[in-house]
């Protein structure tokens, strides 16, 4: 069984969207102030997951390396404000890569407290990271819209095509054994006559649907047409945070004894 750690689940979030803002800022299309939003959101994020992790039952690697995330963050945001009258002078992107690299440690550190055969811990935690990031830097995106109307579509575009990508890698490890296909055989009951497994389900399949409606929605010349796809994008981070968080509180090990995992001593 992988444990569920709400500290690990903030810096999931915090690392794969801190890695999206360099996939959307390295072409240099979007205003520095969209910048700002990230790093600044996604410190915030990172500070929170420090102290969670502190709070409850510290992991001295993960925690250590994730101060150096916050510092890699707030460097770039500080070089990009003091130089704000001067755009020429906006950091290297690259600096926005150091933070996803140590992040990178810092989850595999994580991977492998949380229990579970190793492999497989990694996977779903890197991947889920990814996914995480990937759509909600795209909602705040389409917000950014509001703020730099003429901004061109491909930033977005670019954003939904990745999600539609990564979806299947993440359905795939969530299945995995044991995963949520222990749920769909019966092999672990949730104690909710399998209604949370539907819920599942229904999150699942609801989030690729509502990636190609977004896609269909930005092909539509309208200005209005991206306030739409922001919608469809808010209901997306619901749907794939209900794929994601369903299947780790499955696997993990059940609140109500505190010990026991919702799997059966036999599987």
């Amino acid at each position: 069984m992988i444990r569920l750690d709400a500290s690990t689940v903030l810096l999931q979030w915090a690392v794969g969207g801190l890695l999206f803002l360099w996939v959307t800022c390295r072409h240099r299309k979007v205003g520095i102030g969209y910048g700002w939003l990230l790093r600044s959101t996604y410190i915030i994020m990172l500070i929170s997951a420090l102290a969670v992790g502190l709070l409850t039952e510290a992991v001295l690697a993960r925690e250590i390396i994730t101060i150096g995330i916050v510092i890699a963050t707030a460097i770039p945001l500080l070089i990009s404000f003091l130089n704000r009258k001067n755009e020429k002078k906006d950091p290297n992107l690259n600096l926005d890569l150091v933070a996803p690299i140590l992040g990178l440690a810092a989850l595999v550190v994580a991977a492998l407290d949380a229990g579970g055969p190793p492999a497989l811990a990694i996977a779903r935690i890197l991947i889920g990271a990814i996914f995480l990031g990937v759509v909600s830097d795209a909602m705040l995106l389409g917000h950014w819209y509001l703020v730099q109307p003429g901004l061109v579509r491909s930033p977005l575009l670019e954003l939904v095509r990745l999600t539609g990508i990564i979806w299947p890698f993440e359905l795939a490890v969530l299945l995995y054994p044991t995963g949520m296909i222990s749920v769909i055989n019966g092999n672990i009951d949730d104690g909710y006559g399998g209604l949370l497994g539907w819920f599942w389900i229904a999150c699942t399949v609801m989030t690729i649907i509502l990636v190609f409606v977004t896609r269909a929605a930005l092909k539509e010349r309208q200005y209005s047409a991206v306030m739409a796809a922001t919608g469809l994008l808010y209901l997306a981070i619901l749907t794939g945070f209900g794929m994601d968080l369903v299947c780790l509180l499955y696997t993990s090990p059940s609140p109500r004894d505190g010990l026991l995992s919702r799997m059966p001593s036999s599987a």
